[in-house]
């Protein structure tokens, strides 16, 4: 199969880059699950941008670098911040209707989350990911030059030399096919899925990352994992995230004797390793019930219905939560726009290093540099002549029980591993010990995929080969900076 631009992914950057392309060219998306199946989908909080009178771009800068722990690329950070009207802007063009102050003539309410200095956070409700996905894949489906294959699941990129032609990829008919394309977009999302705790979906095991470094393309900065501070603290792989506009709006932490042990508006690797330590001495809650029941209700109904589900009332109970980890604060290097060192192949989104994020991202501005760097690759792409088709040896997919159940095995001992050995604290004999299991797995790993191909393995290969490079990053990184704790 042939296309102009192929993109890897159905999250913010992908969809809204389709969205650029589909003017200039065929559009091919392929995504794991079903199209609105990402991480953008679970973005509870909003997206910041300075659209106050009361804010400058000078102060959105600072709060991001102090965030970053100043680790930050202060070109891409400037970059998005000055682009970030423009993206609200997109936004609202598309169809996405954020909260407004006075009914639908007034201008955007705007919202405050730890690390920002002031309220410069658009949102719907406790949903603005979803909200935002819906209109996306809306306009997606609406557009007669875009295609989507859902539940295909891209395993390799197509390489000769420095230069991408495509990817391979397992169809929903469980076999594998080409896509050659003149530009492939890598919009894969995060790698939540490497620790046995996180926010992320299941389809969030680092793939981007796996199939970019196998191809020969540069890494960055993987060491930084941001923890969300606030997920529910109920037994389950999948944590239900409590946003940060919680607190925004108010929120307390307090510990197993009723006081207050932290600042609530601090950035969430402060706040994530102070609620880590306060854990150590008994359980911590977050409360918002000195606010009125109506509005609790109004601003967060996702969060209201999603903890009813727990027989918790966020109008009335304080609610038991603990850091679980949520974003990956590096990945593959870019630049401003989306180009990667190897020709053809464009990233961006979760799956980048664009280098705004440093060594730990300031709340809601995710979803800001999603917009902000898909608005501009466009810019930097045209379509080629058509990519030479490459022909491949036969591979049979495996879709036995047993090897669907070695593969999983060897993921939850590689999530277990991650959790224990490189989670929110970490010592240098940790990461030597984490790092030993890991190359160990690996090579059990090797051992199951010499002659058998499925789905199930190729997403275990994905988990244990970025934990490896995690690992190794934060082994190498001796000193704490940003989310990256060193005891």
């Amino acid at each position: 199969m042939q296309t102009n631009f192929l993109v890897i992914g159905s999250g913010i950057s992908g969809l809204n880059f389709a969205l650029h392309a589909a003017r200039k060219g065929h559009v091919t998306v392929v995504t794991k699950k079903r199209i609105a199946e990402s991480n953008t989908n679970y973005a509870q909080g909003g997206i910041a941008a300075v659209l106050s009178q009361r804010d400058d771009p000078d102060k959105h800068i600072q709060d991001t670098l102090e965030a970053g722990a100043h680790h930050n690329n202060k070109k891409a950070v400037r970059f998005m911040v000055e682009k970030g009207p423009e993206a609200i802007t997109r936004l609202v063009s598309l169809g996405v209707e954020f909260q407004k102050e006075n009914g639908r003539n007034g201008p955007l309410s705007l919202t405050q989350e730890g690390g920002h200095k002031r309220r410069r956070i658009a949102f719907v409700g406790d949903y603005t990911g979803q909200e935002i996905e819906r209109i996306l894949v809306k306009r997606i489906r609406e557009h007669p030059n875009i295609e989507v294959f859902e539940n295909t699941f891209a395993v390799d990129l197509i390489t000769r030399g420095r230069k991408v032609h495509g990817a391979k990829v397992i169809t929903r008919k469980n076999r594998i096919d080409n896509i050659f394309a003149d530009a492939v977009i890598l919009a894969t999302g995060g790698a939540g899925q490497v620790y046995k705790y996180t926010t992320n979906p299941p389809i969030a095991t680092g793939d981007g990352i796996a199939m970019a470094t196998r191809a020969g393309a540069r890494l960055k900065d993987l060491e930084f994992i941001q923890f969300h501070p606030t997920a529910l603290a109920k037994y389950s792989p999948r944590k239900l995230l409590l946003s940060e506009t919680l607190r925004g709006e108010g929120a307390r932490l307090t510990n197993s004797k009723g006081k207050q042990f932290t600042n609530e508006l601090a950035s969430r690797n402060i706040v994530a390793k102070e609620i880590y330590e306060e854990l150590k001495n008994g359980p911590v809650f977050l409360s918002i019930k000195h606010k009125s029941a109506n509005f609790i209700r109004k601003r967060f109904p996702t969060i209201y219905k999603a903890l009813k589900k727990h027989k918790l009332d966020l109008t009335k109970d304080k609610i038991p939560v603990v850091p679980v980890a949520h974003y990956i604060c590096g990945g593959i290097k870019t630049d401003l726009k989306g180009r990667t060192n190897l020709k053809n192949l464009y990233a961006f989104g979760e799956v980048t290093c664009t280098g705004v994020h440093g060594a730990n991202r300031l709340a809601s501005n995710s979803l800001l540099e999603a917009v902000v760097f898909s608005n501009q690759i466009l810019k930097n792409i045209k379509p080629l002549r058509k990519s030479k088709a490459f022909t491949f040896p036969h591979e049979k997919l495996d879709s036995s029980a047993e090897l669907k159940k070695s593969a999983q095995k060897i993921r939850k001992k590689a999530q277990t591993i991650m959790w224990e050995y490189c989670g929110i604290i970490r010592t240098k004999e940790n990461l030597r010990k984490g790092l030993t299991k890991m190359q160990n797995l690996q090579k059990e790993l090797v051992k199951l995929n010499r002659t058998r191909i499925s789905k199930e393995l190729y997403e275990t290969k994905n988990i244990v080969e970025t934990s490896l490079l995690i690992l190794k990053a934060a082994k190498k990184r001796k000193k704490t900076l940003g989310c990256h704790f060193v005891s």
